[in-house]
């Protein structure tokens, strides 16, 4: 078991820095076509992604699959996946991409984020959204119709449950109860990320995460919407920084002149044009991308191509 790096208290600035561009990864990382995981192999790349500078590894929260799903893949449990890249991995930070806020418990949610905080040295970033497919709230007895809601009342119950001194809500015990609170406590607080909209306005978002986490979109709507988010900062949450992220599929060309050519959330790119494009969204006011690998080329290759000669172009100049 590798021994955790000492709680850094910064761990979203490394992630979200004004004016900076950080590249981080998406896991599970398959080659294209490649449905089943082998998850041994995942703590392995992820471990070589922490080596290699990656900023973020993100985690995804998908319960149920389906017919109709158009990720056939088997993830993990998130909370058990990122407990096990917490023992394997000392600098490189860890989010959620995103916890399905509404059909989970939000002190559970609060519990495993403290405990992934505490086992990681204080790398977890907690991203939180309201999952893509409205038939799975059947699954668990709950109305899609209230996901909206459900979201901003669990938001809160997360948030105070995660805050300095920790309060349980809605707290309906007997006045002669004693109280409950969330340990073990760290030095620093969990960073709480929109991931996606959760039904929310840009200005909720604004006012209550440390940022906003998208998907890919080409670069016209990209602009258009950083534009919609920075003027909701600028109104509501100035002069606080609030962070833009972005997810993007990456089809990485064995050639690195080959041009770019536009794929559904993504790219098929060498990574010529790939560091062009991440200038543009540099350019645009995105402060983070986390790359989404698939390829014909085995994924070990395309992230050491990356860490080569994509980072240092952006990371040299951060801490």
């Amino acid at each position: 078991m590798t021994t955790p790096a000492p709680a850094r208290p910064d761990v979203a600035h490394r992630v979200f820095s004004a004016g900076r561009l950080s590249i981080g990864l998406t896991l599970p990382l398959l080659r294209s076509g490649q449905i089943v995981a082998d998850f041994d192999e995942q703590v392995e790349l992820a471990a070589l992604a922490d080596t290699l500078g990656f900023r973020a590894l993100w985690i995804r929260d998908v319960p149920l699959n389906s017919a109709d799903y158009p990720d056939p893949v088997g993830h993990l449990d998130p909370w058990v996946l990122l407990g096990a890249l917490a023992s394997r991995t000392r600098r490189i930070a860890l989010a959620s991409g995103a916890i399905v806020l509404p059909l989970r418990h939000p002190l559970h949610i609060a519990k495993g984020a403290l405990s992934v905080a505490t086992l990681s040295g204080g790398r977890f970033i907690l991203g939180l959204g309201s999952g893509d497919r409205p038939p799975e709230y059947a699954a668990f007895g709950v109305d899609a119709e209230t996901r909206r809601d459900r979201y901003r009342a669990h938001w809160d119950v997360v948030a105070a449950a995660l805050g300095m001194p920790s309060r349980v809500l809605p707290d309906d015990a007997p006045p002669d109860a004693p109280e409950f609170t969330l340990l073990p406590r760290g030095d620093g607080a969990v960073p709480m990320l929109a991931v996606g909209s959760g039904g929310q306005s840009v200005d909720w978002i604004a006012r209550h995460a440390i940022g906003w986490m998208t998907y890919h979109r080409d670069p016209d709507t990209q602009r258009a919407r950083y534009s919609m988010w920075r003027a909701a900062v600028d109104r509501l949450a100035s002069p606080a920084f609030r962070a833009f992220g972005v997810s993007m599929r990456l089809d990485l060309a064995a050639q690195p002149d080959t041009p770019a050519t536009a794929l559904p959330l993504g790219y098929a790119t060498g990574r010529h044009a790939l560091v062009d494009i991440l200038h543009g969204m540099r350019a645009a006011g995105t402060h983070h991308v986390t790359l989404n690998p698939g390829s014909d080329r085995p994924v070990r290759e395309v992230i050491e191509e990356l860490a080569e000669y994509v980072l240092p172009v952006f990371h040299d100049e951060q801490a």
